[in-house]
């Protein structure tokens, strides 16, 4: 009992094995083929049973054994797409290939060039394009949300929201980086540039520090959790300025909303549906600077109908 035990273990695990091999070698055939092929029929009971014990009638196993015995009508074929993938270094796909052999005259289906090349194992290796992210994993310990999600403010530099945004053009990208106060919206400061580097925020930031007159307010910095805000270059200008630190939970936009909206107000205003086909980086940055009519000009209904800087002007804040 503990042999036939043994040598049913055995058979079990060869199976698995074989299963496996075939599945990587031609894992386009089907079940009968396998079948077909691993098991010669003769008219021994141990055969008939072998079928029987597989659930696979007679007749199937016949018909796919007559495949077996016939040619491949698609050998001379299936060289001819082996010779073009492997002169084209590797980087045809099925497209491709099915375009080269009709120039040369083949006339024959994309799905069975495909289907071939399949069998064939012949598989174009591409690098997957990692998306730019400015999440570059935890650099040190994020300090905690202070603002969760409550964008009021009862004076000036109390809250101060930060982010960067996108805008692509055919002649590059464009990133703008603002601070926001949350008293009135009011951007305080803002930097432009074609790359998304710590320059383009710390430069920012050193503009907005320059607009705090008195000297016993420290605002609070609210921003994502971006690498901007973590280099030591961020870090040391909010220690000399005594600013308090403030970050979205990862990857939760809403805890940064009010900045984000303050992005959708000025794409829909002056970047969305208009052509940019013309426009170099150089005259789009120009264009950015529309965001002086944001303070100055556009009015906001939550302010009374004034503009933040008329909304200052008002109350006899300096803006």
């Amino acid at each position: 009992m503990k042999r036939l035990q043994l040598e049913h273990d055995l058979l079990t695990k060869a199976n698995e094995l074989i299963k496996k091999i075939w599945a990587s070698i031609c894992g386009s055939w089907e079940t009968g083929k396998r079948r077909c092929w691993l098991m010669p029929y003769d008219r021994h009971m141990h055969c008939r049973n072998s079928l029987r014990g597989w659930s696979s009638p007679r007749s199937s196993y016949f018909y796919h054994r007559s495949l077996l015995s016939l040619e491949d009508r698609y050998a001379e074929l299936r060289q001819n797409i082996v010779t073009l993938f492997e002169t084209n270094r590797n980087c045809y796909g099925y497209r491709r290939i099915h375009a080269a052999l009709a120039r040369g005259g083949e006339q024959v289906s994309e799905k069975v060039v495909r289907r071939l090349m399949k069998q064939e194992q012949l598989i174009v290796t591409t690098a997957r394009r990692r998306r730019y992210t400015s999440y570059q994993d935890e650099l040190d310990p994020a300090p905690e949300n202070l603002v969760n999600r409550d964008f009021h403010a009862a004076r000036p530099n109390e809250k101060w929201l930060t982010d960067v945004t996108e805008f692509r053009l055919l002649a590059g990208k464009v990133y703008l980086s603002p601070i926001i106060d949350c008293v009135d919206d009011l951007v305080v400061s803002w930097s432009v540039s074609t790359r998304p580097d710590a320059e383009l925020v710390n430069t920012m930031l050193d503009a907005a520090i320059e607009t705090i007159a008195d000297s016993l307010e420290r605002p609070l910095v609210h921003s994502d959790r971006g690498a901007h805000y973590r280099w030591p270059g961020w870090l040391s200008r909010m220690q000399s300025a005594q600013l308090t630190r403030s970050m979205s939970r990862k990857g939760c936009s809403p805890d940064n909303s009010a900045c984000e909206g303050f992005f959708g107000r000025l794409k829909n205003e002056m970047y969305y549906n208009r052509t940019w086909i013309n426009t170099t980086l150089h005259d789009f940055m120009q264009q950015l600077n529309s965001i002086r009519w944001y303070n100055q000009h556009r009015i906001k209904i939550s302010l009374s109908g004034v503009s933040p800087t008329e909304y200052r002007r008002n109350l006899g804040i300096a803006a």
